[in-house]
């Protein structure tokens, strides 16, 4: 099988690179035009295999789209191009529509035309798959927001439980019929691009494939998303800025789990469904900036503690303050389910860090300095 992966010098698009040539016989063609975030050091240990092609091509380019398409025939597409940080998109949200929607309406006609000029079982067994964010959904309910002893209900009635889920089983989830609320000039490109998806199924019937997913982190992640900044912030001195009072929750999910996950959908998903993919790990952006600096303490002993460098900083605008992903339909109809906790997954995150303080260094240019951007309104 041959993979076509769109954005895959990214940070996830370079973790389902790497599982699929490291865990695989699949063949992968990477489509990624190297924005400030993409880089392809962090595929350095599978470049050299005979299995892996780069292809510097920007998604809203259809010539060179039709061109890498007609050149390599792929077997289906993993669409992870996209920009990808909500602070960015407050700032200049013209690069996300353009990237996120117009680059998506791009892909998807150059792909359609491709698909239409396949025969036979190469035809029935294509696939499109569309990676998208669980921030489409708006927000949840908060623990702050819900009395003790109510009963949580969504605009789809009440959500079943895993033994799992802890410690907020009384609250909702996203489930894949969760109506969509984005917030952010991000999250509204990414609603608007898993709607023409889906409308290319439906008008044209395309086999598409859509997630969503959680927060991710993990190695290879760029400095400007909260883990890895706290992370380098905290080992050069500098404050470890945290939004409002911190408590603000996310499903955290590790980006390795997220690229098995995303093999799974693409190999044995049904076209035209839409699978959530979640970390079953809730916590507030006060913990984990917390527990990454008590890491810090135990890995890398200074006499202060990191924790005083922790500084609270005027809130986003427009916020949202609690994500959580109900990820029961790709682990009953997958059997896919995370294997890290973020307890895990935060140490191994950590150490790889400070294994690695080479890469952070060559991969921040010089025009991203880790300060603060976002402050628009």
């Amino acid at each position: 099988m041959k993979l076509l992966v769109t954005g895959g010098a990214g940070f996830i698009g370079s973790a389902v690179i790497r599982h699929i040539i490291t865990n695989t016989n699949d063949e992968v063609v990477n489509l990624d035009k190297l924005t400030y975030a993409g880089n392809l050091q962090s595929l350095a240990d599978v470049s050299s295999s005979g299995r892996y092609t780069f292809e510097q091509v920007d998604i809203c380019n259809r010539a060179e789209v039709d061109r890498v398409l007609a050149e390599h025939q792929p077997d289906a597409i993993m669409h992870l191009a996209a920009e990808s940080h909500v602070d960015r998109s407050i700032d200049g949200p013209a690069e996300f529509i353009e990237t996120n929607i117009v680059g998506t309406y791009t892909l998807l006609e150059a792909t359609r035309h491709y698909w239409h000029t396949l025969e036979g079982d190469r035809r029935a067994n294509f696939r499109f798959h569309h990676i998208s964010t669980d921030e489409v959904y708006g927000d949840l309910p908060h623990p702050n927001d819900i009395p003790k002893g109510d009963e949580a209900t969504n605009t789809v009635g009440r959500i079943e439980r895993s033994e799992i889920r802890q410690p907020y089983d009384d609250l909702p989830l996203f489930t894949e019929q969760t109506p969509y609320t984005p917030s952010s000039p991000y999250s509204a490109s990414k609603a608007s691009s898993d709607h023409l998806v889906r409308a290319w199924h439906r008008t044209y019937g395309l086999p598409v494939l859509v997630t969503n997913c959680s927060n991710n982190y993990g190695p290879y992640h760029f400095p400007e998303k909260l883990i890895p900044l706290v992370i380098l912030n905290a080992l050069e001195g500098k404050p470890l800025p945290v939004y409002g009072k911190g408590d603000q929750i996310r499903d955290w999910l590790f980006v390795e789990d997220h690229a098995r996950a995303l093999y799974k959908v693409v190999t044995e998903g049904k076209p035209g469904e839409t699978y959530n993919i979640g970390g079953h790990n809730e916590k507030q952006n006060i913990e984990v900036v917390q527990t990454i600096c008590d890491i810090l303490q135990e890995l890398r002993p200074q006499e202060r503690s990191y924790r005083d460098l922790i500084t609270f900083v005027q809130d986003r605008p427009g916020h949202d303050m609690r994500y959580a992903i109900d990820a029961s339909k790709i682990q009953k109809e997958l059997g896919w389910a995370p294997q890290e906790t973020f307890e895990t997954g935060i140490r191994k995150t950590v150490q790889w860090y400070l294994d690695h303080l080479d890469w952070c260094q060559r991969v921040q240019d010089g025009s991203y300095k880790r300060e603060r951007l976002g402050v628009a309104s």
